[in-house]
């Protein structure tokens, strides 16, 4: 490329210079370049467009070859030519792109049917649905179209063929942790937002925004402060009422409505928690954990269950004599899984394993 692209350079007629190029393919990469004359001085953009070498009476300097200053002017129009091209071709592929893979518009509503483990994670949005907060294929299966901020829509049946309006993010919960086989999904794109998933924004939180930046006190603080504590208040109220509700559908025998009704609780939990003993969940959601595998074990849905109830370990539920003995998680107890899983978060009292080592003398 740099040898065809020399032979192509004309060359002073009085002196036979040639320039010399330190890059060849960018414009204005021309090295310092002299004639053969005594005196020698670099080219500049100022040199005549006559192709001779100039005098001392030159209006460029004595002595200076003022050919080569017209030629890097040609191949930078040249380059420039170049760009523009490759500015054009750009936008042809733009143009000629699947609109599929520019991303779906805000509103517009998709279909997915995925198999389990889903890769997708969901979140409780300000108006009680279940919105997508995280998509990725490392958890399990997902869809290219599934961005965090899609609302559920419809949702297939725990069984069968039925396919469900979605209600809230209970309901949602409950037909994808109980359904088997694959999970059929309608949503609807937001364009990325997560706005839904915030508290909206009002006047006076704007102005406490305004506030804190500046290190003021004022009445948009005061106000914030009010309102997010009635706002505390009415939440953790609604929520104990579900939670019981919960419980007297589940005294009653209604499973699936009390399992509804125990999601919607997780779905409350509120964001950034810290408890006065640093823990980052709350009592509640311990236990409604821990009641959501109880719901799951009555229904045989061991898988369900077992998640659960690793879940509510794992969030700090730690009455390990209920769990070893609760007749509600029967179901669970006759896994082989359940065991294993329970003896990771409590050590067992008597460790059966090395009392029959001890007793057998080493005999397998």
């Amino acid at each position: 490329m740099q040898s065809l692209f020399l032979t192509q350079l004309p060359t002073c007629p009085d002196c036979k210079a040639v320039p010399a190029l330190e890059r060849p393919c960018r414009p204005r990469a021309f090295a310092v370049s002299r004639c053969s004359s005594s005196r020698q001085a670099p080219f500049t953009a100022k040199t005549s467009s006559k192709v001779s070498c100039q005098g001392a009476t030159g209006s460029a300097g004595p002595n200076r070859c003022s050919f080569l200053g017209s030629l890097q002017l040609v191949h930078a129009a040249g380059s420039r030519s170049h760009v523009r091209k490759a500015t054009e071709v750009k936008s042809e592929e733009a143009a000629t792109e699947d609109p599929a893979e520019q991303g779906l518009a805000k509103g517009e509503e998709y279909e997915v049917e995925l198999v389990k483990p889903l890769g997708i994670r969901f979140a409780r949005g300000s108006d009680g649905g279940a919105y997508v907060t995280r998509s990725d294929p490392r958890l399990g299966n997902t869809d290219d179209n599934v961005q965090p901020g899609d609302k559920i829509v419809k949702v297939s049946a725990s069984f069968g063929n039925d396919i469900w309006d979605a209600i809230n993010y209970g309901q949602v919960m409950y037909a994808i942790k109980t359904r088997n086989g694959q999970v059929y999904m309608k949503l609807q794109s937001n364009g990325g937002d997560t706005s839904i998933m915030q508290e909206a924004a009002t006047e006076f939180s704007k102005q406490f925004k305004q506030e804190r930046s500046g290190g003021d006190y004022g009445e948009g603080t005061r106000e914030m402060q009010t309102k997010n504590y009635i706002s505390k208040k009415e939440t953790e109220r609604k929520r104990r009422e579900m939670f019981d509700d919960a419980l007297e559908k589940f005294a009653k025998k209604d499973i699936e409505g009390a399992l509804v009704d125990f999601e919607e609780v997780l779905g409350m939990e509120p964001p950034n928690y810290v408890g006065d003993d640093f823990s980052r969940v709350t009592q509640i959601y311990r236990v409604t954990q821990y009641n959501i595998s109880c719901c799951y074990s009555a229904m045989n849905q061991i898988d369900a269950g077992l998640e659960a109830l690793d879940a509510a370990m794992r969030a700090g539920f730690e009455q390990f004599g209920k769990i070893r003995s609760d007749p509600n998680l029967d179901n669970l107890r006759k896994n082989e899984r359940f065991q294993k899983m329970v003896d990771q978060y409590d050590e067992p009292v008597f460790n059966f394993s090395a009392l029959k080592n001890i007793f057998s003398f080493g005999k397998k």
